[in-house]
């Protein structure tokens, strides 16, 4: 029978010896070598691990996602800008002043052409019901000779509530321009205070818009654009100015400027003229816009400034005062000497209606140039004599 105390040596028997203890990890080790043996679970291990990493795959792709569109909710990428030497780009939206400083840039942006220049006009309530003026504005672009392509360069700028919202229905690229206190939705008749307000508001914005480094063409929505006018702008000038009459030769100061019209470029020239323009409504309280340019384009600030001022000739830039002539030349046609929103409606109408009578023309016919305007008609000339009594007034207040 075999002894069951110590060897002489102090060893345990072999049938006796304690195995070593096996770890956690061995013990799990076998477990799943013993369970992966069977084929059947091993299939449905794999799957698991398989759905697993899918799961946690699309769950990290969804994450992914969801940082880059927040992110870009607070930050919108801008495209390359060669112009943006003179601008101020908020970085984020939010409701400060900045805020409407980030729109315009945005509006601005999105509306320009390569060079940075861009096409303007004002709307208010009354001239943007349906039918009305800014109806008649937008088709004659349409119809126009190379000017539908124009209108993805045309920012209109809303001066109450109601315009902005007829021109997001209208138009892609719309600013409101709201002044606090003021109301500019009515129909503002010609030198009365609100007319005044919004004449001067205008000069503000524009020189604002320069100041961010973009070229302008300002047209008023009564402009009805026939031609891409940019073939006939003087490419040395940095000021451009339409007439209510020309006489003759674009460089002389006596010619009678429409600031309804106007194509300016950027720089500190014209960024320091307009700023002058608009504070020498304090010296002339009571003057149209207009009528304070007449008065200033003498001015030795003007002249030391080295401002190049061109005037455009009716001939291409027309109106109801002094319509052009020849169908051929005409860029635009502007209802200016006329009262009354009825009244231009009426002859803005006749004037579409003349184009499209001149498109219709075979080209033998559109160049003997026997077509010519039916108006003014309800805006009458007799408004002229209005226009040169108020020059008068300013010739006075020049020599004063």
């Amino acid at each position: 029978m075999p002894s069951n105390s110590p060897s002489p040596h102090g060893r345990l028997p072999f049938h006796l010896r304690r195995s070593p203890a096996e770890t956690p990890r061995s013990l799990a080790g076998n477990f799943l070598s013993d369970m992966l043996s069977d084929s059947s679970f091993s299939t449905f291990l794999r799957r698991s691990i398989v759905l697993v990493c899918f799961f946690l795959a699309v769950s990290l792709s969804c994450f992914v996602l969801f940082k880059a569109s927040h992110t870009a909710g607070l930050r919108i990428a801008e495209p390359f800008d060669p112009f943006s030497r003179l601008r101020n780009v908020v970085p984020s939206v939010s409701d400060t002043a900045g805020s409407e400083e980030f729109k315009l840039e945005r509006v601005l942006q999105n509306a320009a052409m390569k060079d940075g220049t861009v096409i303007l006009t004002t709307l208010n309530e009354a001239w943007a019901a349906p039918n009305s003026i800014i109806d008649l504005f937008l088709e004659s672009f349409r119809i126009g000779y190379g000017t539908r392509k124009l209108l993805n360069h045309l920012m209109i700028i809303a001066l109450d509530e109601r315009a902005f919202s007829r021109c997001q229905v209208l138009h892609n690229h719309c600013f409101a321009l709201l002044t606090e206190g003021v109301n500019f939705s009515k129909e503002a008749y010609f030198m009365t205070p609100d007319y005044l307000k919004m004449m001067w508001r205008r000069i503000d914005f524009l020189r604002s818009v320069l100041e961010m480094g973009y070229n302008f063409v300002f047209t008023d929505a009564d402009i009805m654009w026939f031609r891409n006018p940019f073939p006939r702008f003087y490419l040395d000038a940095d000021f451009q100015i339409a007439c209510d009459h020309f006489v003759g030769n674009s460089y002389d100061l006596e010619n009678k400027p429409n600031g309804g019209f106007n194509f300016v470029r950027s720089n500190n020239r014209t960024i320091e003229f307009y700023k002058f323009w608009y504070s020498s409504r304090e010296v002339y309280p009571g003057y149209h816009d207009q009528d304070v340019l007449n008065i200033i384009k003498f001015d030795a600030f003007i002249i030391d400034l080295e401002l190049k001022m061109r005037f455009l000739n009716t001939a291409n830039f027309g109106g109801f005062c002094e319509p052009s002539k020849d169908l051929n030349r005409v860029c635009t046609m502007h209802a200016n000497c006329c009262f009354g929103l009825g009244n231009k409606l009426h002859d803005l109408r006749v004037t579409l209606d003349d184009w499209k009578r001149y498109l219709s023309l075979p080209p033998s016919l559109k160049k003997s140039s026997i077509s010519s305007w039916r108006v003014p008609q309800n805006c009458s000339l007799d408004l002229i004599h209005h226009y040169n009594s108020t020059q008068k007034s300013v010739e006075q207040a020049k020599e004063d």
